[in-house]
């Protein structure tokens, strides 16, 4: 099979990978997902035995006959801001003592008893998101039309606690913006008593409706949506506590973002984001009267980052923080300035798990804190992640050298118990080599032929970046460079950079792009090209230079050939934004402000006063029923350079989302790329 092809079926060699993982609070069970091979895309719910090592499957949706087609318009609004390529279990929730489970299967409830592992549907009303299990396991939370609702599992009652008073309210819900751009998924938070849930009461109301037309499809109707874009109001936000009886109580704030919350036995705790961003705060709520007293405020001239895995305590009920980059431990910082912190995970008893580089962004280690000192866990080169719980860890790896992601329990004895993943291998030699390139010393990936010889005659150069801020393209993993070593394959030189703005080298590099997304991540690109010629002088061809991206990296390709055609020769935008007043509130606002009092700066980030510049090859792809980056975005520049006279093609993609999950589609999209690649650089067609 070949490798476009075995990259769609596998949704990027994701299935088959171990994920979604719980350990029971004593140690003695993982919990986790993973589907039945690298090609099957139903994923089920497994259980591992921490004794002897025994792996079990508990829940198959094919024997439960749910029809994973048939799913509730929120989930798959859910599913596309989580990036959720799979079927089947995605996403399940435990009593505290882990001893039953809670999913969600084609909008329909499941409960399952972990021991037995026997399944049952409770009927619900109406299609089911974000089910979850009280503490205690009695009651069943979830979301439906709307409504949070309660099902009692010994009473078999099923009533509603909140219900909408309108047809834009949902309680219970992460507004769109919470869930595309501050990771947060959920809406509502179990007391540990079991006796009370805070909830969020999501009011769209105020943002504006946006239509996605599907052009190939006259028939059917537009989807309607709320989009809050940049300048544009938000949804209203509130919280209350609510009682199991229907009573509740608000709890106020002021800022307009409703960053995270978390109730454990210690505090309910909301941590709420200014709408400049400028500004983040920590509070304690008394869950009886809704008064809350802030703990922590940061500030920053540029932006704050929301700390991810806190606010969370020790058993001791020492406050876990992350300030900066820095993890703060009962308000001490206990890493030095030089680490920086990416997550915490877990904190189990009186340790920390968290992730962190140090000198080198190219790599994430897994570090704890057990009270005293920091200690590592990881100590090969890689990209770690984690969890930890009973004493008990999961530790998963990945590195250049080896294919894949391997997962290993680790018992408090240190004796280490591998989860096989059943990934399909790529089949692709890996020849990359990271480094630093450019005068700013740009973490950045070189990416040969595999049948190359080095001073054999130099291969036409592509560039193969994202670019933008909180993701990171150059990392010391097997799997960031499949598709670029493919590309690489047909006869490029392929480059990787991660310039300004991007995670990993402190928060000063990454302010550098505040109000400009063009000037800093589009000369960072050619500073890193150039590094990378002086580095490879016999193996480039600077005069045959294309560069090809999504999304942002989408928005950076564009931006190259029409900026600086010197340098770029041919350009693929996959589903750019062109025009960042069409973009979210939350993101770009942090780094552009607000376009209703510095519109400058939104013009100078803008691609359509470019238009006229454009005189090399630019290929255009959006899918139609893209949500977070419109299709609008693409149709607009379109217009823009036909108005100038520019020369361009548009791929539309009927029915494609931001994700392309379609086989058949991300197959092609892949091999029409190169065809483009070499017939508007010059390269000579194979076959």
């Amino acid at each position: 099979m070949s490798f476009p092809r075995l990259h769609a079926r596998t949704r990027r060699f994701t299935l088959g990978v171990p994920r979604g993982f719980t350990i029971a609070p004593d140690g003695s069970r993982v919990l986790f997902l993973r589907t039945q091979s690298g090609t099957d895309a139903v994923t089920c719910l497994w259980e591992l035995d921490t004794a002897n090592h025994v792996e079990r499957l508990v829940v198959d949706p094919r024997k439960l006959g749910a029809d994973e087609e048939n799913l509730p318009p929120e989930e798959r609004a859910r599913r596309e801001r989580s990036r959720e390529q799979a079927g089947g279990v995605v996403g399940y929730a435990v009593d505290r003592q882990a001893v039953k489970a809670v999913f969600a299967l084609s909008g329909e409830l499941y409960l399952t008893t972990l021991a037995s592992g026997e399944t049952v549907q409770l009927e619900t009303p109406g299609g089911v998101i974000d089910p979850r299990l009280s503490p205690d396991g009695r009651y069943v939370s979830y979301v439906s039309g709307g409504a949070l609702r309660l099902h009692d599992t010994t009473t078999f009652e099923d009533r509603a606690l909140a219900e909408p008073e309108s047809e834009t309210v949902a309680y219970g819900v992460a507004e769109f913006i919470a869930a595309e751009e501050m990771d947060r998924m959920r809406g509502y938070w179990w007391s540990p008593g079991s006796d009370r849930l805070l909830v969020a009461r999501v009011d769209e109301a105020p943002v504006r409706l946006w239509h996605i037309a599907d052009p190939a499809n006259p028939d059917r109707p537009a989807v309607e949506q709320r989009y809050p874009a940049a300048g544009t109001p938000n949804a209203i936000v509130e919280l209350f506590v609510y009682a199991l009886d229907g009573s509740r109580v608000a709890v106020p704030f002021e800022q307009e973002y409703l960053a995270n919350a978390s109730w454990d036995s210690h505090a309910l705790s909301i941590v709420t984001l200014a709408r400049d961003q400028k500004s983040l705060r920590l509070f304690t709520v008394d869950p009886s009267t809704g008064s809350s007293e802030q703990l922590v405020e940061e500030t920053s001239p540029a932006w704050v980052e929301i700390g991810q895995g806190v606010p969370a305590h020790l058993d001791d009920g020492s406050l876990v923080w992350l300030s900066g980059t820095q993890l703060i431990v009962g308000g001490k910082p206990v890493t030095p300035p030089s680490m920086i912190v990416r997550a915490v995970l877990d904190v189990d008893r009186d340790s920390v798990l968290f992730r962190a580089s140090g000198t080198d962004s190219t790599e994430i280690q897994l570090w704890t804190w057990d009270g005293h000192s920091l200690l590592p866990v990881s100590t090969s080169s890689g990209v770690f992640s984690g969890r930890l719980a009973g004493g008990v860890g999961v530790l998963t790896e990945q590195t250049l050298e080896n294919e894949g992601v391997s997962v290993t329990v680790v018992l408090p004895s240190g004796m280490t118990i591998p989860i096989p993943s059943l990934a399909e291998r790529p089949g692709l030699d890996l020849r990359v080599s990271i480094g630093r390139s450019g005068s700013r010393e740009l973490a950045t990936a070189v990416i040969l032929p595999s049948w190359y010889e080095s001073g054999s005659g130099p291969l036409p150069v592509l560039l193969d970046p994202y670019g933008g801020p909180h993701a990171q393209r150059v990392l010391a993993a097997h799997s960031m460079f499949l598709t670029s070593q493919w590309f690489a394959e047909q006869g490029f030189a392929v480059v990787v950079t991660d310039g300004r703005g991007t995670p990993g080298r402190g928060r000063a590099f990454e302010h550098e792009v505040l109000d400009d997304l063009a000037g800093p991540v589009l000369e960072d690109q050619i500073d890193a090209l150039h590094g990378v010629a002086e580095q490879y002088p016999q193996d480039l061809d600077l005069t045959r230079v294309g560069i090809r991206g999504w999304s942002f990296g989408g928005y950076l390709a564009a931006l190259a050939v029409m900026r600086r055609p010197d340098v770029f020769h041919a350009g693929i935008a996959g589903a750019p934004v062109t025009d960042w007043r069409l973009y979210d509130t939350c993101y770009t606002e942090r780094y552009l402000g607000d376009p209703n009092t510095q519109p400058e700066v939104y013009d100078q980030s803008s691609l359509f006063a470019d238009a006229a510049k454009l005189e090399r090859p630019l290929l255009l792809v959006h899918g139609l029923a893209d949500d977070n980056v419109v299709a609008a975005h693409t149709l607009r520049l379109s217009s823009a350079l036909l108005a100038a006279g520019r020369q361009h093609s548009v791929l539309p993609l009927s029915g494609v989302t931001h994700m392309t999950p379609q086989e058949v589609v991300a197959e092609n999209l892949l091999l029409l790329q190169v065809d483009f690649l070499k017939q508007s650089l010059g390269v000579a067609q194979s076959g």
